[in-house]
């Protein structure tokens, strides 16, 4: 393939445009500076930041540019995270990390796809997006180290607490494969264990204690781990005095909200992030309405779940708990009402797609409400921290 040379290079306002496409062993890099150009394409190790900026010297010199060109490149947001987004601003190239779900693809059931093709069409939609086209794609906003860092609690504890409860399950079911039901797990499950008996009377078979055994410390060491991460995460809120904190313990005094959703709201959502409307904070948590018109169909496809999903987790139980607590409130009314006429079998759909619509509406418009949670339901929290999702209320 012949690189066609454009005479237009000294115009001031030509740039070289460079996309990446990332792998764990090997990145595709793709130059190019004008619409039908044919993208010059190579080849380097992965994270080696010498050859990138060696390549881009010589994609310079290959299109008759001079070196005071200035770069402008792109990369989708993926398991490389943002550092080489902040190498790239360092080096004085204007870098976008664009959401991969956003980029559009050819939608034949079999359409070629190669890490080469991929950087020749985000190069080649790269030129569009300086060109004008703003809405071709969603480019993320980048947080800062510190915030980065900040969010790394929460989400170990999240992830954390859904492996404890796999730990759980696979107890559970291992004794339920043996005609045994195991009503909860505490570190006294060893000796528990010595006491099941089997339907005809027998012990549990020795290989299966053994499997058993050692499911139960995988749990144990879990457990501890979260323990640790709750333990370090009040000691924040106690003595920290940092913007973020200070966040969380405001939330902290609405009734109706926990530890787990206060500090996932703040270091997610609003500790870091600039948001101008509600629009644009409705998107950004997955709950904005998806509408489907063609022609004479028309209907709603529900919520889009492009955003945050953490947070859009909360949001939700956050709404769920509104139907607990305030069951006179009008908006439980109003939610409830006409899922009650549609039986018992049309209730729990229809009270799902309205709860949305009330986590959006105070969620996201809104904000927390102040919720004046009834006595006996405050007194119920107080003494076994019930909640959704280990959230207290």
């Amino acid at each position: 393939m012949t690189t066609t040379r454009e005479q237009q290079s000294s115009v001031p306002n030509v740039r070289l445009h460079l996309a990446f496409d990332l792998g764990w062993s090997e990145w595709k890099l793709a130059f190019t500076i004008g619409h039908g150009q044919s993208p010059r394409l190579r080849t380097i190790r992965a994270r080696d930041q010498e050859a990138v900026l060696r390549e881009i010297a010589r994609a310079k010199e290959r299109f008759g540019l001079p070196a005071e060109t200035p770069v402008v490149s792109c990369y989708e947001a993926g398991r490389d995270g943002f550092w080489l987004h902040r190498w790239l601003l360092a080096q004085g190239i204007a870098n976008v990390v664009v959401d991969s779900s956003s980029i559009e693809v050819n939608r034949r059931s079999r359409r070629a796809k190669s890490d080469r093709l991929d950087a020749g069409k985000l190069v080649a939609m790269l030129l569009r997006y300086h060109a004008g086209e703003t809405k071709l794609w969603s480019v993320c906003r980048i947080p800062d180290v510190a915030d980065e860092d900040r969010r790394r609690l929460h989400r170990e504890l999240i992830e954390l607490k859904d492996e404890r409860t796999r730990h759980i399950n696979r107890l559970k079911g291992l004794l339920a494969n043996q005609g045994v039901a195991l009503a909860a797990v505490d570190a006294s499950f060893p000796e528990k264990m010595q006491e099941i008996r089997l339907w005809d009377g027998s012990e549990l078979a020795a290989d299966l204690k053994g499997q058993l055994l050692r499911e139960h410390a995988r749990w144990q060491f879990v457990d501890r781990q979260v323990r640790d991460l709750e333990g370090e995460r009040s000691k924040r809120i106690r003595r920290d005095d940092t913007p973020q904190v200070s966040q969380v313990r405001r939330l902290l005094g609405l009734l109706g909200v926990g530890l787990n959703g206060a500090w996932l709201l703040v270091f997610e959502l609003f500790g870091w992030r600039r948001i101008r409307n509600r629009k644009e904070l409705g998107s950004m948590v997955g709950l904005t309405p998806t509408a489907y018109q063609s022609g004479s169909s028309s209907h709603e496809q529900g919520i889009s779940r492009a955003g945050n999903r953490r947070v859009r987790r909360v949001l939700v139980e956050l709404a769920w708990c509104w139907l607990r607590w305030q069951p006179n409130s009008a908006l439980s009314h109003c939610m409830c009402g006409a899922s009650a006429k549609g039986g018992h079998r049309g209730a729990r759909p229809q009270v799902a797609h309205r709860l949305v619509a009330l986590a959006r509406a105070r969620g996201v418009a809104g904000g927390c409400p102040r919720v004046p949670v009834a006595a006996e339901g405050e007194r119920r929290a107080e003494r076994d921290g019930s909640g959704v999702n280990g959230l207290r209320w």
